[in-house]
C-alpha cells in the first residue's frame, strides 16, 4: 500500500472527498480517458491538455465541438483514437446532458441499486463498457452510497496472486471475499480504495507481467 496505494485522483490533483458535481466530473473525464486502448501515461498526459484548455465541464467539451476536441487528444497522445474519441465524449456529453440535465449526481439519484447504476452510465453512450464504469465507480465507493462496483480482472489476479481470493468465476464472490479480507486486516490510514488500487497496479505492473516487486 505504501508503494502502490495512493489513488488517481489524488495524482491527478482531483478532489473527490466532498462527493462536489465539479470534481465528480472531471473524474468522469479520466476515467473515459483510462477506458480506451491507450497507456496510463497518455491517459494522464491528456487529461493535463484538457486541464490546461480548461475543458472540465460538461458545457466546455459540448462548445468546443469536435474539431477542438481531436487537437486536445492529438496533443495528448490519441493520434490512432483521436476521432473515435472525441466521437464517444460528445455522445456521452449530449446524453448526459439530455437525459440527466448534465448532472452525474442526478444518474446516481435515479439509480435503483448498484448495478442499475452501472448499467445507467453505461447506456450513456457506445464505448462506455465495463472497464470505464468499473474505474470510475471504484473511487466513488463510500461517497455515493451506489457505488459498489465489482473488483476488474487485473485486481482479481493481484488477490489471488497474493492469495488474499481463491479462484473464482464470479466477480461478485471475488468483491465479497476482498471485503472480508480488508475488513480483517484494516490498516490505519488507508481506506479499502488505497487496497483495491495497490492491488490494481499489483496486478497491472507486476503480475500480468510476471514480474515480482522488489518491495514484497
Amino acid at each position: 500500500m505504501d508503494n502502490l496505494g495512493i489513488t488517481y485522483p489524488e495524482l491527478l490533483g482531483i478532489d473527490l472527498s466532498e462527493g462536489s458535481e465539479e470534481e465528480v466530473f472531471k473524474w468522469f473525464l479520466v476515467s473515459m480517458l483510462f477506458g480506451a486502448p491507450i497507456t496510463e501515461s497518455a491517459a494522464t498526459k491528456t487529461y493535463h491538455c484538457f486541464e490546461k484548455h480548461k475543458m472540465l465541464t460538461l458545457k466546455r467539451i459540448l462548445d468546443t465541438g469536435w474539431d477542438g476536441l481531436v487537437k486536445i487528444l492529438d496533443d495528448g497522445g490519441y493520434t490512432r483514437y483521436d476521432f473515435k474519441t472525441a466521437d464517444k465524449l460528445l455522445l456521452v456529453m449530449r446524453n448526459l446532458h439530455e437525459n440527466y440535465s448534465g448532472s452525474l449526481h442526478r444518474v446516481h439519484a435515479q439509480a435503483a441499486n448498484p448495478r442499475d447504476l452501472e448499467f445507467r452510465l453505461g447506456s450513456l453512450g457506445k464505448g462506455i463498457g465495463d472497464i470505464t464504469v468499473g474505474i470510475f465507480l471504484r473511487e466513488l465507493r463510500g461517497i455515493w452510497k451506489k457505488a459498489d462496483p465489482n473488483p476488474t480482472p487485473l485486481v482479481v489476479r493481484a488477490a489471488e496472486w497474493c492469495g488474499i481470493v481463491k479462484l473464482s468465476e464470479h466477480a461478485t464472490s471475488s468483491l465479497k471475499q476482498l471485503k472480508h479480507y480488508w475488513g480483517a486486516h484494516k490498516i490505519n490510514g488507508y481506506s479499502y480504495l488505497n487496497f483495491e488500487t495497490a492491488l490494481l497496479r499489483l496486478g497491472k505492473d507486476y503480475v500480468r507481467k510476471g514480474k515480482k516487486p522488489t518491495f514484497l
